[in-house]
């Protein structure tokens, strides 16, 4: 059985990536209470269900702490488990409550929004601890949709090195592990003819290969991925995230996130994101 678990941030697009799982004919439950979590497995284990997906979130309270002890033992037993996190900026979740004008589900304990995320957050931290996290703060459903859907069909063994590039104008990734910051370089931006493409374009490569700092700077990240690659695979990591951030995320950040998944996806898995070209 492959089961995948998807938690996070209420407002943070839970409801489209579980209604993604179902419509690739996952088995779909949401808000699975935590602590019904083995049962409800081993039931679908006898129906012979081998694909399932299930949301579990803040509403099943302080039971969720229990949550990463249940997911080690159904590991233990063979089950291929998946936890994916969804989360956003609280001033994106507080701009996104207010135009549905839906109540937090934490609400009911006399909280406020703000209360309400930041008490999620608590409660989601365990959680957050064992999971693959996608920051949709910035991420339109069809981004978000294509991103679910590379998470599923990735081989999860071993360890998996995503390559995502972003414009700092629209913030930094909460999912990212380490940041690189690509702003001190040229950028293409300010010629007009190159202004309309991106770090794909064969123009942007020539412009930025041309320049001696732009090559040492790949070299330096190159080589500080690689000498602690290993360290983070001995920690028994399934996912290390490496953000390369640039102004507007277009030019720079892009070559740089395509120029590295050239180089490390010889010899490992790499996954490539392009979070303001989405």
């Amino acid at each position: 059985m492959q089961l995948i678990v998807v938690t996070g941030l209420s407002g943070s697009g839970k409801s489209v990536a579980l209604k993604v799982l179902e419509d690739s004919a996952y088995y779909a439950a949401d808000n699975l209470p935590a602590k019904l979590l083995p049962e409800m497995i081993a039931f679908l284990e006898r129906s012979g269900h081998h694909h399932v997906a299930v949301s579990i979130d803040a509403r099943s309270g302080d039971t969720l702490a229990d949550l990463p002890q249940q997911v080690a033992a159904l590991r233990a037993r063979g089950i291929d488990v998946r936890v994916l996190f969804l989360d956003a900026k609280t001033d994106t979740l507080l701009k996104r409550f207010s135009e549905t004008r839906r109540r937090h589900p934490l609400s009911a304990d006399g909280l406020t929004v703000a209360e309400g995320i930041a008490r999620e957050r608590e409660l989601l931290a365990a959680v957050g601890a064992i999971s693959h996290h996608i920051d949709t703060s910035d991420l339109n459903p069809t981004a978000l949709r294509a991103w679910i859907k590379q998470f599923v069909e990735l081989d999860q063994a071993g360890l998996t090195l995503q390559l995502q590039s972003f414009g700092f104008k629209h913030g930094v990734p909460l999912d990212a592990d380490l940041v690189f910051d690509v702003r001190c370089l040229p950028n293409p931006f300010y010629d007009p003819q190159l202004r309309p493409l991106t770090g794909r374009d064969r123009a942007v490569i020539e412009f930025l290969e041309s320049n001696d700092s732009v090559r040492r700077m790949v070299e330096d990240i190159r080589r500080f991925i690689e000498n602690w690659l290993p360290c983070f695979v001995a920690d028994n990591r399934s996912y290390l995230t490496v953000a390369i951030g640039c102004t507007g995320g277009e030019h720079r950040s892009v070559y740089f996130v395509e120029t590295l998944a050239r180089h490390f996806g010889a010899t490992r898995r790499v996954l490539v994101r392009h979070r303001e070209l989405s």
